[in-house]
């Protein structure tokens, strides 16, 4: 029995359908995957059922009656939860607050800080979440404070619960967590709405699944056991994809980078290794292992102990990502929303905010040489949207990822990218693009390095690997060596030793 319903969803933004008469059911205690590219609607589906956004067309029935909310408050106190892949947590208030935030348990007014803790702590360990309750969340790990957004469903005992990228920051160890924990919703009657761009978690969790594309429903399976994955790609992109990878091999040049000695916070042994013109060099590692902090130590956007850096053969001045800049290295950071994008921007400015001192050497800003280069950065990237002046924020995943991109690509004389994570959270048909720019640049002579916590992605995509390990190389392998089974050995802590595979 249906009961969760969509109705003929619609709703539409400026120069933008976001969703047109999308309906479809989830039974109880179902576990429903949501499929599609970036931009699909998605996200635009999930803000309606949570009432951060009104519908201008359709219903949404919960055991058959009609919900109409006025504010997120309304539906979370209805039983609605949501957990965004952007963290929607209060850095400087403790776990137990944000888990309380907006009913704390008070009597007389003051707030029973002994009650809140106990209760919280007691949940959390129902649930296998090791997590001090009194800890501020700013000291935690993005993995653990994704599990504290996900234990605010516990909490609330909710009806229906809305994941979007759950795994993208766990590990292997706090994925699986989150996996019993759903069955355990599940077995309570929870309606879960699970959005993902993993096929795997789809097969291993979901009962059924729809498909959006371009804001309309391109499928829906009742039974996901009677579809495939190839059929799922094509339904998400309306194309075929033989092999997203599409890895091209090349004839590297010259040593490009060659970094020496790095070290600083959070690595146990300093880094030394090269990436040569046209060479794609990844590191893969779990959470934790590092791979985040070597890219901004190397980049200097944080300080490092020692350690030197040169583009072709030229030495970059430490621990400052202006000279990084001047010298030909550019960052693509692993936080897009915090660290990457300019939000309550456009596209334009976004795009422009890098290169301006080349089209404004003096300060005074050239609008139409600016909108000329975003113009030819959104056709020449594939950006989907109605406009350059479209405030980013409103962009997917994916396309945000573009314009970051294409704000470095801007710049004049890049020799060196790093990217961090350049896929989380984007679908199938963006990743396959993406990957294509990365191709095209490394063609061209850019020293690529690809920073991500996905095997196969730095398997299917890189020239070379290196593993890291508890802040240190545990290993480098050259592509003809390429095996998952060693290469995930190596990453697992205290199993591997430095040295060469």
């Amino acid at each position: 029995m249906a009961f969760l319903e969509f109705n003929n969803i619609s709703k539409g933004y400026p120069g933008v359908q976001a969703l047109a008469s999308v309906s479809f059911t989830v039974e109880k205690g179902a576990v429903h995957g949501l499929m599609g590219e970036n931009g699909a609607g998605k996200s635009t589906l999930i803000r309606v059922l949570s009432g951060d956004q009104a519908a201008d067309d359709g219903s949404i029935l919960i055991d058959g009656e009609e919900q109409k909310y006025a504010s997120v408050r309304d539906a979370f106190h209805a039983g609605i939860v949501v957990i965004h892949q952007e963290l929607q947590l209060v850095p400087e208030l403790t776990v137990a607050e944000n888990l309380w935030l907006g009913r704390f348990p008070a009597k007389g007014g003051v707030i029973q800080s002994k009650t809140l803790i106990e209760t919280v702590r007691a949940k959390l360990e129902e649930v296998g979440i090791d997590v001090d309750p009194s800890a501020k969340v700013s000291s935690l790990s993005i993995g653990a404070r994704q599990m504290i957004e996900i234990a605010k469903a516990v909490m609330l005992d909710a009806r229906v619960i809305a994941l979007d990228e759950p795994t993208s920051s766990l590990s292997s160890r706090e994925s699986e967590i989150l996996f019993s924990l759903i069955g355990r919703l599940k077995a309570r009657g929870a309606v879960i709405l699970y959005v993902s761009h993993r096929l795997d978690e789809i097969f291993r969790l979901c009962d059924s699944l729809t498909v959006l594309r371009d804001g309309k429903l391109a499928a829906h399976h009742p039974k996901i056991a009677e579809t495939t994955r190839e059929q799922i790609i094509s339904e998400m992109v309306g194309r075929e994809i033989s092999n997203v990878w599409g890895w091209r091999e090349r004839a590297p040049g010259d040593i490009r980078l060659e970094v020496k000695g790095l070290s600083g916070p959070r690595l146990r042994n300093p880094i030394s290794f090269s990436v040569r013109q046209g060479e794609i060099l990844g590191f893969f590692g779990l959470i934790g292992a590092g791979r985040s902090e070597m890219a901004r130590l190397l980049y200097g956007a944080d300080a490092s102990d020692q350690g030197q850096v040169t583009i072709d053969s030229i030495a970059v001045s430490p621990n400052n990502p202006k000279a990084a800049i001047r010298a030909g290295m550019v960052l693509c950071p692993e936080d897009r929303k915090f660290d990457g994008i300019i939000q309550g921007r456009s596209i334009e400015e976004n795009i422009a905010i890098s290169s301006r001192r080349h089209f404004s050497p003096f300060g005074v800003l050239k609008p139409k040489m600016e909108a000329v280069q975003a113009d030819q950065f959104i056709a020449k990237l594939r950006v989907r949207t109605p406009s350059r002046r479209q405030d980013i924020v409103n962009l997917s995943g994916g396309n945000q990822q573009k314009v970051i991109l294409g704000r470095w690509l801007s710049e004049q004389g890049i020799k060196v990218l790093v990217i961090d994570e350049p896929t989380r959270g984007i679908d199938v048909g963006a990743k396959s693009e993406i990957y294509d720019i990365l191709y095209e640049l490394a063609a061209g002579g850019m020293a690529i390095v690809v920073i991500s916590s996905e095997l196969p992605e730095v398997m299917g995509i890189c020239d070379r690997i290196m593993v890291m390990c508890q802040g240190r190389v545990a290993v480098n392998v050259a592509r003809p060596d390429f095996d998952e089974r060693s290469i995930l050995t190596a990453a697992l802590p205290d199993k591997n030793a430095a040295g060469t595979i």
